[in-house]
């Protein structure tokens, strides 16, 4: 049986930049531990007489005409807007330190 030690749950954890409780690393674990005894019982069926594929349904795209079509007015568009500057939202720069 497969199993996962709290040190790599850490490290995953570290990993994900998550933050885990003791209670949270310790649920993980576990969780951790069951997901990889579940595949690692997969891995004994026999799979020989199914072929490989990437999709178990038939594949059926679904288009639609391409029509223009009349959106929202600006001004409604950007009624309930935190702020707006040149008729555009405004939002708080995102960037990773």
């Amino acid at each position: 049986m497969p199993q996962i030690d709290r040190a790599t749950v850490a490290h995953i954890a570290e990993l994900a930049k998550l933050a885990l409780s003791e209670e949270e690393a310790t649920l993980y674990t576990e969780q951790l531990s069951a997901i990889l005894e579940y595949a690692e019982r997969l891995q004994t069926l026999d799979t020989e007489a199914i072929p490989p594929t990437a999709s178990v349904l038939p594949l059926r795209n679904v288009w639609r005409e391409d029509a223009v079509r009349p959106s929202l007015p600006r001004q409604t568009a950007l009624a309930n807007a935190a702020e707006t500057d040149a008729d555009q939202f405004r939002v708080v720069a995102v960037w990773d330190e």
